[in-house]
């Protein structure tokens, strides 16, 4: 099994995510997103890729919820962030900003952003819908003028989530973050 696995939710910037995973020198591969947890298991991180569905529709393309369970870190990018707040009991609306472009995030105190040399970073947003409350567990890390939840983590079951694309070259330290 490969160590890093990106679920595939159907968005343009799935297959980047796995080849910046791999221009870091670890070996990274896309899977469907309904993969099962089963299939996952040999994996040491799990990247749930961003994608154009909104969580809060019913036929919306949803993780194995036993994925969350397998003690391996997960990394929720958009329609990850989203997807992985609505599985674990936060709340996810409609935004009433729709976001695409770059925006201003304030960086807080997590892991994704250790070694970054600052906590103001330009990112690239593209997003309807918008986490209003996170999961029991999950701690704000990261917010925007448009988007309080920007950033959240569970530092203790290592999940977490950004609303913002790392990988794209419009957001400065991407590759760090990844």
């Amino acid at each position: 099994m490969s160590q890093i696995v990106v679920l595939n939710a159907g968005g343009q910037y799935c297959h980047l995510i796995a080849r910046r995973i791999r221009e870091l020198g670890v070996h990274a591969t896309v899977a469907d997103i309904d993969t099962p947890a089963a299939r996952l298991g040999e994996a040491r991180g799990i990247i749930i890729s961003g994608g154009p569905a909104s969580v809060v529709e019913p036929t919306s393309p949803s993780v194995d919820p036993a994925i969350y369970r397998l003690g391996v870190p997960i990394l929720g990018i958009c329609y990850g962030h989203q997807l992985l707040a609505r599985d674990l009991e936060g709340r996810v609306e409609p935004g009433v900003t729709k976001e695409y472009g770059h925006s201003s995030l304030h960086a807080g105190d997590c892991l994704l952003f250790h070694g970054v040399p600052t906590r103001e970073l330009r990112v690239w947003m593209s997003h309807g819908d918008t986490v209003v409350d996170i999961p029991p567990g999950f701690s704000i890390v990261g917010e925007t003028d448009d988007c309080k939840v920007a950033a959240m983590e569970d530092r203790s079951r290592r999940l977490f989530g950004l609303q913002f694309h790392p990988e794209v070259v419009h957001t400065d330290h991407g590759l760090e973050i990844l």
